[in-house]
């Protein structure tokens, strides 16, 4: 061989070496360097590095949010009915070593690691409560919890859990139109117990302004009349006072308002003697009684 050859295969050798023994890692991953199986450098970080060609190998993971979106479950609540729950979960790489030791790296591994645990955690959940109350309510209540109850299960897998959730609940036919019908006669019965408090709230207020009106109807009355009486009493003083001058004259209005309340209509007729007392002012002009 000669000597440019070994030189060309020296050099070609030495490439090859340099280029294996550099490596990048972005901030899109997560690395660690073992050698012969063994980790010697976890969680390498974001950046430019060298390690030993051949005997040392680069392990990189994606650090990027990952969904676990598996097939529903079928979960048995407090009542000891099935429900088919559809369920995903957020999660994303934190420590690489741990996740490298638990899962040998397979994030297949992880996935059947934390369906397991996220099945276990729903079961949980679901098998305290009964159907109405996962259908109508403490929905957001029970997600938090799930979620702080799979962080805390999921620390020896290296992994974060951002998000738990219940995308879907369903119900078996023979229990769908029980449960919603169970739902709807509790919210008439709400209904109906507000229809009777406003009732009574309302009859209360009419009861409470009856009793205001007729309060005030009865002290207008009563200022009326004593207005009324002291009209009345001052009007009869003054014409006490006015008559008892001239009593004659006194008598003859009072002659002139018996008429008149008598002859009110023209069908009014009165049977009395001409000659009487009654027909004196209007026998004379002078107003006296004939002898």
């Amino acid at each position: 061989m000669s000597r440019s050859s070994i030189i060309l295969v020296l050099g070609g050798l030495i490439f090859i070496l340099l280029v294996n023994s550099i490596f990048i890692v972005n901030e899109k991953e997560k690395a660690l360097v073992t050698q012969f199986g063994e980790v010697i450098r976890p969680d390498v970080p974001v950046g430019l590095h060298l390690k030993l060609p051949i005997i040392q190998n680069v392990e990189k993971f994606d650090a990027r949010l990952q969904s676990l979106d598996e097939e529903p479950d079928r979960i048995l609540t407090i009542e000891s009915k099935y429900l088919l729950v559809d369920s995903f979960v957020k999660y994303r790489i934190v420590d690489v070593l741990t996740f490298y030791t638990a899962t040998s790296g397979s994030f297949l591994t992880l996935n059947n690691l934390l369906g397991q645990r996220t099945e276990f955690e729903l079961k949980n959940q679901f098998g305290k409560r009964t159907i109405t109350e996962l259908v109508s309510g403490e929905r957001d209540e029970m997600m938090k919890s799930m979620t702080m109850n799979l962080t805390s299960s999921v620390s020896d897998l290296g992994v974060e859990i951002i998000d738990f959730r219940v995308k879907r609940i369903d119900l078996p036919t023979e229990l769908s139109n029980s449960v919603f019908e169970r739902m709807r006669t509790e919210r008439y019965r709400l209904a109906e117990e507000l229809r009777a408090e406003g009732k009574e709230i309302s009859d209360e207020i009419k009861s409470k302004a009856e009793k205001e009106k007729v309060i005030i109807l009865a002290e207008a009355y009563k200022e009326a009349e004593q207005i009324r009486g002291e009209g009345d009493a001052d009007a009869a003083a003054i014409y006490a006072n006015s008559f008892s001058k001239d009593p004659e004259f006194y008598e003859f209005t009072r002659s002139i308002k018996g008429y008149t309340s008598t002859f009110q209509n023209k069908a009014d007729v009165l049977l009395i003697d001409p000659k009487s007392d009654y027909f004196k002012y209007l026998n004379k002009s002078d107003g006296k009684s004939q002898p």
